[in-house]
């Protein structure tokens, strides 16, 4: 291994080190599920590393990043092999009932109850801090869907999470 891609390791493993939680955080936003979220990461990290001698010299990697990010996401919803749900009858039960804290957090209970696309949109936009442009082009959809899917998103949220707050002083 030459020096020169011994610092192109170094130079990657640093920038995963430094977001990987953040990179996790978001697949797990968008999927809801942990391990998937870890695969999510996983792939996408996977394809960055191989073009990363290119990507490094790009002027947002984060931008960059996410969007494998978000790509990977759609394309393992789109796989037949995930609408699939394998397992003997009690063992799926099991598995479910494990605790995560991640997914006992209100937020992640009120963003379940959104569309896939409104979602995305909120993940982007809230969670990454990106503009309305910045969003439509990560997804691929006009800046005017970024915005009705916001718009609807947020009122589903604010009803959700009030019902939620409401719920917890009747307790």
């Amino acid at each position: 291994m030459g020096r020169r891609d011994e610092r192109r390791d170094a130079d990657f493993s640093e920038y995963v080190a430094s977001r990987r939680a953040r990179l996790h955080r978001t697949a797990w936003l968008l999927c809801g599920d942990r391990d998937q979220a870890e695969d999510i990461v996983q792939t996408a990290l996977s394809r960055v590393y191989a073009s990363w001698s290119r990507i490094s010299r790009v002027d947002s990697i984060d931008a960059y990043v996410r969007r494998v990010i978000v790509t990977t996401h759609l394309n393992e919803k789109r796989r037949p092999w995930r609408r699939e749900r394998a397992g003997l009858d009690g063992i799926d039960a099991a598995a479910e009932d494990r605790a995560d804290p991640m997914e006992s957090d209100v937020l992640w209970t009120a963003l379940r109850g959104l569309a896939p696309g409104q979602r995305q949109v909120v993940v982007l936009r809230h969670y990454w801090g990106l503009s309305v442009d910045e969003t439509a082009a990560d997804l691929g959809i006009s800046p005017g869907t970024v915005k009705s899917q916001t718009a609807a998103a947020l009122a589903h949220l604010r009803t959700a999470l009030a019902l939620t707050s409401s719920q917890g002083e009747h307790r």
